[in-house]
């Protein structure tokens, strides 16, 4: 280990931040730096400290050597190699590192069969870096404990057995070699949406005739760049303040991803359906799909096309209360059918589509709840302001925060303000309840509008298709929480879609988990199973010999009956235990 030092001008002046570096030593004989410890300013005495501190942890390499060890109180016997006593009472336990939730990753990408997907598609570099043993530490880095590269190249990679579970050293955690593999991957990003269809229609019969569309928002932190993706937009995570990208997606019912498409932040989500309908058709070829939407994804234009084209292309997606008002004559004559306990619907053919009315008893009260509270709250402000006779100024600027904060309820309610130049009193400002529009909300608290060109279907079909729309939701919830999409530090937009790509091949590895789960427990998920085998450590063995060299014995611990419960239901096999390793000092060698 050595101190390395960076300058940086501040502020017109020069600055020199300090980092404790590792010199490691990989299998090609070249020699790859880790950043240990980020020190910041210091001054001499401090780096003259850090000098002799370093110093101690400097050791010479150990040479190879084939022994059979007894413990120093036997006499050992006669054997064709050489033999060597342990010191037992010399035993210690090093380098714990997680090791059960790496080899739970590492089993997910084999049962997708990613390893022959990616062989040939990233050959080892002329320098031996094997790019698919990197791409499989960053997918299993993302999976298990996310963060940023320079995270996994400082500390999380020697915190796990990724490299004794891949047969790798710290070269694949190099800072440097994480960030090149990463401009590797886009190329192949349709090709791997198609072979994981095709291995999850294996593996669970999955189907793919009922595709769920939405899209959201990641955000960055972050002065606006000149060029690029990263734009203002409409934020869905309530920060329009910073530049963000739009991910527009597609899964199945069951959440399995079929596609997706990293977009600029300013987007409109009834700008992308049109190209999603082409690239779906183009990837996967022309079938009998169902597509659900929310509302505001597609145009008149785009179902026109979809109603249009040959064979059509069928829809199912939600439509804004306001059609109700054209619509609520001819539903009136409709007989409600109940679809689940406390959710009702009704049919209604018109013009070539089909349009059902729902009405959820549980949505009813929860919207009805919200609205009273918005009132009253916005009620109770109201008479505040009246009682506090403000400047006309004030009260303009104090009515648009209560309007902000009350939404639609502010909608319900006639406010009368002063005119220019008139005193703000009881009878130049005055509200009542807008009874007309109140009772027309009350009427439709927990009814929603679908529409679609699916023809005489049963509408218990048609409300489950359109509710099934909260998997794509979770997918969302996931990749934000679970695998940490966001924060995102890249400043390239490559780099950024090659971020997100990653961190979607996590969610498959994740989905793919989820599907084993499901059939065992509803409650059981895969956050839950992958703390449950992180808990499984590695250790090193170190007993020292009476030769003075040391014998090494890296195992991971037996798993607890919770551990071994999972794996019988999910009838896996935990590996052999690695061989035993000998070396003249601390250093490790394959004996």
């Amino acid at each position: 280990m050595f101190l390395r030092s960076k300058t940086r001008k501040k502020d017109g002046k020069e600055h020199r931040y300090w980092s404790v570096v590792e010199n490691r030593r990989v299998a090609d004989g070249r020699v790859v730096q880790r950043h240990v410890l980020y020190l910041g300013e210091i001054n001499d005495t401090q780096r003259a400290a850090w000098c002799r501190s370093i110093k101690v942890f400097d050791e010479d390499r150990a040479e190879l050597a084939q022994i059979a060890l007894f413990p120093e109180d036997r006499p050992a016997p006669e054997l064709a190699c050489a033999v060597v006593q342990v010191k037992l009472s010399g035993l210690q336990l090093r380098h714990a590192r997680q090791w059960g939730a790496c080899w739970l990753a590492c089993e997910l990408w084999d049962l997708l069969e990613l390893e022959a997907f990616w062989q040939p598609r990233l050959l080892p570099s002329r320098k031996g870096t094997r790019w698919l043993n990197v791409l499989k530490t960053l997918v299993a880095y993302r999976l298990i404990d996310p963060g940023s590269e320079w995270r996994l190249h400082r500390s999380w990679y020697d915190r796990s057995a990724m490299g004794d579970l891949l047969g790798e050293d710290f070269a694949i955690a190099h800072s440097d070699t994480l960030y090149r593999c990463l401009d590797k991957l886009l190329a192949h990003k349709e090709a791997l949406f198609s072979h994981l269809q095709e291995r999850w229609r294996r593996l669970f019969d999955a189907r793919f005739e009922v595709l769920l569309y939405d899209l959201t928002s990641t955000y960055f932190e972050c002065d606006p760049p000149e060029s690029g993706k990263r734009t203002f937009g409409y934020s869905r995570d309530k920060r329009s303040d910073c530049v963000q990208v739009v991910i527009a997606l597609i899964v199945t019912p069951d959440g399995f991803p079929l596609a997706y498409e990293v977009l600029p932040g300013n987007t409109l989500d009834k700008q992308t359906l049109k190209d999603f309908l082409a690239k779906i058709e183009r990837q996967y070829g022309k079938s009998d799909r169902v597509w659900v939407m929310d509302r505001g994804i597609p145009t008149e234009e785009t179902l026109a096309l979809m109603r249009a084209s040959e064979p059509p292309v069928h829809y199912l997606v939600g439509t804004p209360k306001g059609h109700l008002t054209n619509l609520e004559q001819s539903f009136l004559e409709k007989p409600w059918s109940a679809v689940r306990e406390q959710v009702t619907v009704k049919l209604l053919n018109k013009d070539g589509e089909t349009y059902v009315l729902a009405l959820s008893a549980g949505r009813r009260d929860k919207e009805r709840a919200m609205r009273q509270r918005r009132l009253k709250r916005l009620w109770r402000r109201l008479h505040e302001l009246q009682r506090q006779a403000p400047s006309r100024d004030q009260l303009l600027l104090k009515l648009g925060a209560a309007k902000k904060e009350a939404g639609r309820a502010y909608g319900l309610v006639k406010v009368r303000v002063p005119d220019q130049d008139q005193p703000v009193t009881p009878d130049t400002f005055r509200f009542e309840l807008n009874r007309k529009k109140l009772r027309l909300v009350r009427r439709r608290e927990g009814h929603y509008l679908l529409r679609s060109n699916l023809g005489d279907e049963d509408p218990t079909r048609l409300w489950t298709h359109y509710i099934q729309l909260t998997e794509i939701e979770q997918a969302f919830k996931e990749l934000k929480g679970d695998l940490g999409l966001r924060p995102i530090y890249h400043q390239l937009d490559k780099r950024i879609d090659a971020h997100i790509f990653v961190a979607f091949l996590a969610y498959c590895l994740q989905v793919t988990l989820k599907a084993r789960l499901r059939p065992l427990a509803p409650g059981l998920t895969p956050r839950s199973a992958l703390e449950k085998f992180a808990a499984i450590q590695m250790v090193d063995v170190h007993l020292p010999t009476t030769d003075g060299r040391t014998l090494i014995l890296s195992r991971y611990t037996e798993p607890e009956p919770e551990q071994q419960i999972l794996l019988d239901r999910l009838h896996l096999r935990l590996p052999e235990q690695p061989a035993p390793r000998i070396s003249s000092n601390l250093q490790t060698q394959i004996a």
